[in-house]
């Protein structure tokens, strides 16, 4: 294909950017299952069922971590390998799409205040997207190789693994937490490391590396090179996650300290870390490290609201971004002081991305709610553990309290497309609100009606 054709394909699937990439991850999904459905992915060599490999293939696929089998025990070491290169598939085109429709935006919206009227350029070239594509895989396998290495040497000197053994588990767990997916090698997927710095941070580093997205490091790299100024994304995106992962790493903390199932039983040193990774997880990694079924409520649901806020856009968390979380919050404090206009760290908030935010936090709760409905009523689980899993499954957390593989298979089928749609949703719903925006012919009257 030419570079021109090209271009011309990609600016006609940027006016409906959902078609193609809803269409490319259910294709990935499809074949994920099929391998996964195939004798070779089992330990025991039977075929496994279409349900739950189409859950398993899913849950990578979009990076979230549910599982309805225990993945060490029941997936062979191809069934592994499989699920790890979805991961990674998965993770790298969330962070490509998003950046990409990120920088068309971008140039749109920025060629249009500087009252540029060459319409050609408001497409994305072929150099461009070869150029986003490269760096995006190229800043991913860093922070990949640089945690596979320490995972592996601490595996190697820890605990005495052998050395191919040591490099693959090392490998999966970097790539499984940089693409903040939660899919882990033991049975109680770090439970046993949960004490120990030289693993846990590591991995902690890996999921807040992957949850900050890719235009955050493109300009905190610019940064290190030259004194440039921050944009208003990424210092809303810095600081709202600096924010939030205090939060839920002191809330947990407080809330888990004596609770006999959780942190009781560890010393005080113990407590600190494990409570910090708890805090870190739900940025939509699904890790955990301790024991969520005997969580607090209280601490259940501050996961919760973490979940379901995630990590930075563009990245490969879920949720609904913490972009949006704040930017929303800063449009409250906006009408509280009575302001007519919101601004955000010396700049003005558009309405436009105002109206955005507002219609993916609505849209997202009520997806999520209409799921706990669901499940409350074909389920005898309570609302603690109902609400958990659908936020978990729309944020692509991964995170569980024990109950997904003893849903009905109607409750399965229903965490599917709630992790399909929370993953992609997002994403499709804010480029699609932003590239259809056109403006009026004609205003009617204004006319308030009674608020509150």
């Amino acid at each position: 294909m030419s570079a021109s054709a090209f271009e011309r394909g990609f600016a006609a699937a940027a006016r409906r950017p959902s078609v193609p990439i809803v269409l490319g991850f259910a294709a990935l999904i499809a074949v994920g299952t099929v391998l996964l459905m195939m004798p070779f992915s089992t330990e025991s060599g039977e075929p496994t069922a279409l349900l739950p490999a189409l859950f398993t293939a899913t849950s990578a696929v979009c990076v979230t971590g549910l599982i309805v089998v225990d993945t060490p025990t029941y997936f062979s070491t191809a069934g592994e390998l499989i699920i790890l290169g979805l991961i990674q598939l998965g993770g790298l085109g969330i962070m490509t799409v998003a950046s990409l429709l990120s920088l068309l935006m971008f140039r749109r919206f920025g060629l249009r205040m500087r009252l540029t009227a060459q319409a050609e350029t408001k497409s994305l070239g072929l150099g461009d997207v070869r150029r986003m594509v490269t760096r995006v895989i190229g800043l991913s396998l860093l922070f990949e190789l640089v945690v596979a290495v320490l995972l592996t040497g601490r595996l190697l000197v820890g605990y005495r693994e052998p050395l191919g053994r040591a490099i693959y588990d090392g490998v999966f767990h970097a790539i499984s937490a940089f693409n903040n997916a939660g899919f882990a090698l033991r049975s109680d997927n770090l439970i046993s490391f949960a004490t120990d710095p030289w693993f846990i941070l590591p991995i902690c580093f890996a999921v807040i590396a992957g949850g900050l997205g890719f235009p955050v490091w493109v300009e905190i790299l610019r940064h290190l090179r030259s004194s440039r100024r921050w944009t208003m994304h990424a210092r809303v995106t810095l600081l709202a996650t600096a924010l939030l992962l205090v939060v839920g790493a002191v809330g947990t903390t407080l809330a888990e300290w004596s609770n006999p199932g959780t942190l009781g039983p560890m010393s005080w040193p113990a407590k600190l870390l494990a409570g910090f990774s708890t805090g870190v997880m739900p940025r939509t990694a699904g890790f955990n490290s301790l024991d969520v079924a005997a969580f607090h409520p209280g601490t259940l649901l501050l996961q919760d609201i973490l979940m379901f806020i995630g990590g930075g856009s563009a990245g490969t968390a879920g949720g609904i971004k913490v972009t949006t979380f704040a930017l929303l919050a800063f449009v409250i404090l906006a009408e509280i002081r009575g302001e007519p206009t919101v601004h955000v760290m010396g700049r003005r908030l558009p309405e436009l991305v105002q109206r955005q935010a507002l219609t993916i936090v609505l849209l997202g709760v009520a997806v999520v709610m209409l799921t706990v409905l669901v499940l409350l009523a074909i389920s005898p689980f309570g609302l603690d553990q109902v609400l958990f899993e659908a936020i978990s499954a729309f944020a692509t957390v991964g995170l569980s309290t024990g109950i997904t593989a003893q849903l009905p298979a109607f409750g399965q089928i229903l965490l599917v497309l709630l992790m399909f749609i929370g993953r992609l949703g997002p994403i499709t719903l804010a480029s699609a609100l932003a590239l259809r925006e056109r403006a009026r012919r004609y205003e009617l009257p204004e006319e308030r009606p009674i608020v509150g």
